[in-house]
């Protein structure tokens, strides 16, 4: 990161392993600091929009290895870990600032109470709760 922010957070769907390790309700997250974590998950319980962190296993790197290149984009040969891996890879553009991946389906199959058949706001209402925790509420006085 070239402008070192506080804090990088990203949110997408990138290989689908999330959602065949987590089911479609509960969305991964990747954290690469174990108090900005334990502040996520906190903030997750408390409003009711569970996340699952997954760990940053250096050992699968290996996938990402590449011949030609600094790393490959796409984890060959393997074929499991693969949520693992694509955080991995986007660790690598990260250096040394606080990061948060959330990896989610983004949609409900399903209707439930506050919670319509269709797209879904997962994990946001966690995210956003930990971004008041950390730096407090975005509502102004009038």
């Amino acid at each position: 990161c070239e402008e070192h922010p506080d804090l990088v957070i990203d949110c997408a769907t990138l290989t689908g392993a999330g959602r065949v390790a987590l089911g479609t309700d509960v969305p991964a997250v990747f954290v690469n600091d174990d108090t900005l974590a334990a502040t996520l998950a906190s903030k997750s319980e408390d409003n009711n929009d569970l996340v699952w962190r997954l760990p940053l296993f250096k050992g699968y790197s290996r996938a990402l290895a590449s011949k030609f290149a600094d790393v490959k984009n796409v984890a060959e040969g393997t074929g499991y870990g693969g949520a693992i891996t694509a955080a991995l890879y986007l660790q690598k553009f990260i250096n040394d600032v606080k990061w948060v991946h959330m990896d989610f389906m983004a949609y409900n199959t399903m209707s439930r109470p506050g919670r319509p058949e269709g797209g879904e706001a997962m994990g946001l209402r966690a995210l956003y709760a930990t971004l008041e925790d950390l730096y407090g509420s975005a509502k102004t006085e009038e």
